[in-house]
C-alpha cells in the first residue's frame, strides 16, 4: 500500500470542562492539528468525525460532525460520522486513512470529541449502557458473573462502591477471571495504576496529575472488586484530531515532522468462548497489525493502550505480545512498562489519569505517540522512540471488546 503519514495532531486537555461544548472542543483540537501540520482548512478534502454519546447526552443523534465543525471553513468537504463506543476516535482515524489510501483525498482530517460530564452524574454513567447489546443485558450480566466465578469476592466488598459505569463491572469480571486462571494479584493491578498516575504528573493535558503508591491505590475506595477508584478511568470531556496525508501530499507540505503510519487495523469481536483467551480479538488484531507493519512486538518502543481500568492495561500488554499470556502482572511489577523501562506503556498517564472522553480517546493516544516519536514529550519522553503502537477498544460483545483498533506509527526519518 502507498505510504500514509500523520502531518499534524491536536488535543485539548482532557478533564471536566464546565460550560464547554462538543463544538468548542472539536474546533480547538482541529485548529491545533491543522496548525501543527502547517496547512489551512482549504487543504482538507475529507473529514471523519468520531463521537459516541452526544445523542444520549444532548439529543444530537445526527450530523454531529457537521454541527461540531461548522465554525471552520470546510464548505463542501464531505463529513463521515462514526460511532464505535470507546473506539470511535480510532474509527475516525481508520476512515480518514481509507479515504487517503483509496485516492479519494490527499489530505483528510480525523476528529474525535466528547462532552460527557453533566450536572446529573447518573446521566453520564447511563450513557455507557448503549455500548453493549441492550436486548441481551441480563444474559450478558450472567456471563460476566460466571466469568469471575473462579475468584471469590470478599464479603465486605461484594456490593461494590456505589454509582459507576457498567464497564467497571465488566472489567472487574475480566480481572477476576484472570486472577483465577493465572494467579494475578491485586497488588500487580495496583502496580499498573501507580505507574500510570506517576506518568501523568508530567502530562499538562492530563485530567489528574497526582502520584499514587501501590499501597495508596489498594487502600482507596472500592469500586467493583478487585478495582479501586484510582484504577478506574474518570468521566471526561475533550477532543483530539489528526491530519492524514498521502505520500505525495506529505512531500509537498513537508516530511520533516511527519509520522508514518505503518499499520491501521480494526476488528470486531464477540464470538470467542471465555476459555479461549489466546484467541482474544485484541490479540488477533495486534497480530494482523504487526504483519501489516512488517515488525514484531520486540520492535515497539512505546505503547498507548486502552486502560479504562488498570486491569485493562495489564491484559493488553499480554495480548499485544509484550509478554507471554498470564504474565502481565509480573511485567508491570518488574518496571519494564514504566518510563525508563524496556517498553514504556501509557507514558501519557493512560485513561486512568489522562482521562477518557470516549469519542476522543483513540486520537488522544495517537497525539501522545506522535509527540513521543517526534521527541517532543518533555519530562515523559521515551528516549529514541522509533515505533509507537496504540490499542483502543470499544464496547462489549460476549466476553471481549466489540471493536478493537491497533495502530502502528514510525518516527520521522527512522526505520524499524
Amino acid at each position: 500500500m502507498e505510504p500514509v503519514h500523520i502531518l499534524g495532531v491536536g488535543m485539548t486537555p482532557f478533564g471536566r470542562h464546565a460550560g464547554a461544548s462538543v463544538r468548542g472542543l472539536a474546533e480547538s483540537a482541529a485548529r491545533e492539528a491543522l496548525a501543527d501540520a502547517g496547512i489551512g482548512a482549504e487543504a482538507v478534502q475529507a473529514i471523519a468525525f468520531g463521537n459516541a454519546v452526544q445523542g444520549a447526552m444532548e439529543g444530537q443523534f445526527g450530523i454531529r460532525g457537521q454541527v461540531a465543525l461548522r465554525g471552520l471553513p470546510f464548505d463542501g468537504v464531505p463529513v463521515v460520522n462514526v460511532e464505535n463506543a470507546c473506539a470511535s476516535a480510532s474509527t475516525a482515524l481508520a476512515v480518514a486513512v481509507m479515504q487517503v489510501r483509496a485516492g479519494m483525498a490527499e489530505v483528510a482530517l480525523a476528529v474525535g470529541a466528547e462532552k460527557m460530564t453533566h450536572a446529573d452524574p447518573a446521566r453520564s454513567l447511563a450513557a455507557f449502557e448503549g455500548s453493549w447489546e441492550r436486548a441481551d443485558r441480563e444474559a450478558t450480566l450472567a456471563r460476566l458473573a460466571a466469568l469471575g466465578a473462579g475468584m471469590a469476592v470478599p464479603e465486605e466488598e461484594a456490593a461494590g462502591g456505589g454509582a459507576r459505569s457498567v464497564f467497571m463491572d465488566v472489567y472487574a469480571a475480566f480481572a477476576r477471571f484472570h486472577m483465577a486462571r493465572f494467579g494475578t494479584t491485586r497488588a500487580q493491578i495496583a502496580a499498573v495504576c501507580a505507574k500510570n498516575h506517576g506518568h501523568s504528573v508530567h502530562n499538562p493535558r492530563a485530567q489528574y496529575r497526582r502520584p499514587f503508591t501501590v499501597e495508596e491505590v489498594l487502600a482507596a475506595r472500592p469500586v467493583a472488586w478487585p478495582l479501586t477508584l484510582p484504577m478506574c478511568s474518570p468521566v471526561s470531556d475533550g477532543a483530539a484530531a489528526a491530519v492524514v496525508a498521502s505520500e505525495a501530499a506529505a512531500r509537498r507540505i513537508g516530511l520533516g515532522r511527519a509520522v508514518r503510519l505503518r499499520a491501521c487495523v480494526m476488528m470486531a469481536g464477540g464470538r470467542r468462548e471465555p476459555e479461549a483467551y489466546e484467541a482474544h480479538i485484541a490479540r488477533r488484531a495486534a497480530a494482523r497489525a504487526y504483519g501489516e507493519a512488517g515488525i514484531g512486538p520486540e520492535s515497539v518502543s512505546v505503547v498507548e493502550c486502552h486502560d479504562a481500568t488498570a486491569f485493562g492495561e495489564l491484559q493488553m500488554t499480554e495480548l499485544l505480545g509484550l509478554c507471554p499470556l498470564g504474565q502481565g502482572g509480573a511485567l508491570a511489577e518488574s518496571g519494564a512498562t514504566t518510563l525508563g523501562g524496556r517498553v514504556p506503556v501509557n507514558p501519557s498517564g493512560g485513561l486512568e489519569s489522562k482521562g477518557h472522553p470516549i469519542g476522543a480517546t483513540g486520537l488522544g493516544m495517537v497525539h501522545e505517540l506522535v509527540t513521543q516519536l517526534r521527541g517532543e514529550a518533555g519530562a515523559r519522553q521515551v528516549p529514541a522512540a522509533r515505533i509507537g503502537l496504540a490499542e483502543n477498544g470499544g464496547g462489549l460483545m460476549g466476553v471481549e471488546e466489540a471493536a478493537v483498533a491497533v495502530t502502528i506509527l514510525e518516527a520521522p526519518g527512522r526505520g524499524a
